[in-house]
C-alpha cells in the first residue's frame, strides 16, 4: 500500500510524542516539500454520472381487436329528380343545401296545357256518355217497335192462312218487323261503341291527370338537396336524361364503404355471427370517433386487389359524416381483456429479439426480452416479458447498457383511448 508523505510525518510525530500543533506545522512542511518535488495528494474515485432517459409504465387494460382501413362516405341513398313533362318552371320551392321531406313541394311547372287538356278530355267524356245515352233510348224505342210488329206479323200471318188477306200486305208486315229486328241491333251495337268511346275518354281524363300531377314535382325521399340546376323560368324536356332539377342524398343514416384484406374475412364472419361488430369513422381534423354497424359484407372477394368490401351504417345525427368524405375506419371484432401495454417507441430489436430496458427500484436499467402482441395504435400489446407497473425507458436507449443507473427526466404515460360517439 502506498503511504503518503503525510502518513510518514504523522507516523514518525506519534512515535516522537510530540504536540498536535507541532504535527500540524511538520505535516504542513513535508506537504510543501513533496509539492517541491512534484507528488500530489491521491484523488477518491467518483462514480459516473446518471443517463438522463424518458420513461412510461406497463399499463393493464382492455384493448379492441381492430381491422383499420380507409373508408369512403356514401349516401344512404341518391335520387335525381327530373321532370316528367316537359314545360316552363314555375316556381322552386326549396333552397339549395336544404334538408326536405318525402312528398316536401320542390317545383311547379306550369300547369295551364295540361289543365286544358283535361278539361278537353271531360269535355268529349260528358259527349261520348249522352252519345250512349242517346243509344239506349233509340234502343228502347225500336225495341217497342219491334214487339208490335211481331203481334201483327203474327196477325196477319194468320188472315193469310185463312185467306182474308192479300199475301202482299203480310209480307209488308213481315219485312217491317225484320227491319226492326236490324235496327235493333244497330242500336245496341251503337251503345257498345259509345260505351267504349266513355272508357277511352275516362282513361284519357285519368292520364290528362296524371299529366297534370307531373306538373308538381315533390321529394320521393328525406334528404338534402344539392346544386339547383334549373332556375324559375327555365323550360324543362320530359325525361332529360343527364340535365337533372337538382340531387337528393339521404345522410341519416348514411354509409361508409371501405375494404380489407381477404385475410380478414374469415375472422369477420366468425365475430358477426356472435352479434353486430361496431365501425369507428374518425374524418380529418377530429379526434373523436363516430360510431356504427357494420351492415354489409360483399359476397366476393376482389380478384384484382384481394380485398373484401364492407359497408358500416352510421345514425349520423349530427351531420359529422358527407357523402364524398375520407374517413379512417376501425373494425372492432372483439376484445382483449387485461393486455400489457407499453409504447411502441420503448421496444428495441436485437439479434435475440426483441427487448426493452426496464428501470428498477434503484435507478438502473435491466434488458428484458419481450414477446410482441399487435400494435394498437402508437403502442404495442406485450404477451410475455413484462408485468403491470413497471416502467419501461421510451428515450434514451442507445446509451444504455444493462446495470447502467439513469436519470428519469418525464415519465410518459400511455393515455387511454377517447370513447367513441354515436
Amino acid at each position: 500500500m502506498a503511504v503518503t508523505a503525510t502518513g510518514r510525518v504523522k507516523t514518525r510525530v506519534a512515535a516522537l510524542g510530540l504536540l498536535p500543533t507541532t504535527v500540524v506545522l511538520l505535516a504542513a512542511a513535508v506537504l510543501m516539500s513533496a509539492c517541491g518535488r512534484g507528488e500530489a495528494p491521491a484523488k477518491a474515485a467518483v462514480p459516473p454520472p446518471a443517463v438522463p432517459v424518458l420513461a412510461s409504465a406497463v399499463v393493464e387494460k382492455d384493448v379492441p381487436v381492430q381491422v383499420r382501413a380507409i373508408g369512403n362516405v356514401q349516401a344512404y341513398s341518391s335520387v335525381s329528380i327530373y321532370a316528367l313533362v316537359a314545360g316552363q318552371i314555375f316556381k322552386v320551392h326549396f333552397t339549395e343545401g336544404q334538408e326536405v321531406h318525402e312528398g316536401d313541394l320542390l317545383f311547379t311547372l306550369d300547369p295551364r296545357p295540361f289543365q286544358a287538356a283535361l278539361d278537353q278530355a271531360q269535355a268529349q267524356l260528358a259527349q261520348h256518355q249522352a252519345q250512349v245515352k242517346q243509344a239506349e233510348a233509340n234502343l228502347a224505342k225500336d225495341t217497342a217497335q219491334l214487339e208490335y210488329a211481331q203481334v201483327e206479323e203474327r196477325r196477319y200471318k194468320t188472315l193469310v192462312e185463312g185467306g182474308y188477306v192479300a199475301k202482299e200486305q203480310y209480307d209488308q208486315i213481315l219485312t217491317n218487323e225484320q227491319a226492326l229486328t236490324a235496327t235493333i241491333n244497330a242500336d245496341r251495337a251503337a251503345i257498345v261503341n259509345a260505351q267504349a268511346m266513355v272508357k277511352a275518354d275516362e282513361a284519357n281524363i285519368e292520364n290528362a291527370k296524371v299529366q297534370l300531377s307531373y306538373t308538381t314535382i315533390r321529394s320521393p325521399i328525406d334528404g338534402r338537396t344539392g346544386n339547383l340546376l334549373i332556375h324559375e323560368g327555365s323550360v324543362v324536356k320530359a325525361n332529360d336524361s343527364g340535365n337533372p332539377l337538382v340531387v337528393i342524398n339521404k345522410i341519416h343514416p348514411i354509409y361508409v364503404s371501405f375494404a380489407v384484406p381477404e385475410q380478414f374475412l374469415d375472422s369477420i364472419k366468425k365475430y358477426r355471427a356472435t352479434g353486430e361488430l361496431k365501425v369507428d369513422a374518425t374524418t380529418m381534423g377530429r379526434d373523436t370517433p363516430v360510431q356504427g354497424d357494420l351492415t354489409f359484407v360483399n359476397n366476393t372477394v376482389d380478384v384484382a386487389t384481394g380485398t373484401i368490401q364492407l359497408k358500416a351504417t352510421f345514425v349520423n345525427r349530427e351531420n359529422l359524416l358527407w357523402p364524398g368524405q375520407y374517413v379512417n375506419v376501425a373494425l372492432t371484432l372483439t376484445t382483449e381483456r387485461h393486455a400489457l401495454l407499453v409504447p411502441s417507441q420503448a421496444i428495441q430489436e436485437g439479434q435475440t429479439g426483441s427487448y426493452v430496458f426496464v428501470v428498477k427500484s434503484d435507478s438502473t436499467v435491466e434488458l428484458r426480452t419481450v414477446v410482441l402482441g399487435r400494435v394498437d395504435g402508437t403502442q404495442t400489446v406485450i404477451t410475455k416479458g413484462l408485468a403491470a407497473g413497471e416502467r419501461v425507458v421510451t428515450d434514451g436507449q442507445l446509451r444504455l447498457v444493462p446495470g447502467v443507473r439513469v436519470d428519469v427526466k418525464a415519465t410518459a404515460e400511455p393515455v387511454a383511448p377517447k370513447p367513441s360517439s354515436g
